[in-house]
């Protein structure tokens, strides 16, 4: 008796924390946000667009690694005028300024409009590309017209 071929894949293993783990990662979590509060708040705020898409989105990984990644360099210019003064009034000061969350949110503007328009970019080139040896193969063959005759294309063309 033939077997029939899966047609599913097996789900991966989820990973499942204790309570133990859970409680030691959220105290973890807690620590480090109020020790670099600071940048914790540069972070949430620049990295917005990137949450949204997590949360709206998640399946679509492609746009979450083209949005996220531009997002990320956007909020790393910012965040990077923190260390300098490593306080909350100077994250507040930062975020207050227009020009910072420019930077920020268009550098994920810019990824987004990566992520829709690239595709149609390269269907352009590969049709210019398509077109440009479609005129190569046709100055080709009426090389060969020249050459031997119209008769050997006509031929070719009725078998």
């Amino acid at each position: 008796m033939i077997k029939p071929l899966r047609t599913r894949q097996p789900a991966k293993a989820k990973i499942k924390f204790n309570l133990l783990q859970k409680i030691l990662l959220l105290l973890a979590l807690v620590v480090l946000v109020i020790t670099a509060l600071p940048a914790v708040v540069i972070l949430i705020i620049g990295l917005l667009p990137t949450i949204t898409i997590i949360l709206i989105d998640s399946k679509n990984t492609n746009k979450l690694t083209m949005v996220g990644c531009f997002n990320l360099a956007g909020v790393f210019v910012c965040l990077m005028n923190i260390f300098n003064q490593f306080n909350l009034n100077h994250a507040i000061t930062i975020l207050g300024n227009v020009f910072n969350i420019i930077i920020m949110l268009g550098a994920a503007a810019l990824g987004m409009v990566l992520y829709y328009e690239l595709p149609n970019l390269f269907l352009f080139i590969s049709k210019a590309s398509a077109q440009r040896r479609l005129r190569s193969i046709d100055n080709k063959l009426e090389k060969i017209a020249d050459e031997w005759g119209q008769e050997c294309i006509t031929e070719i063309d009725q078998k």
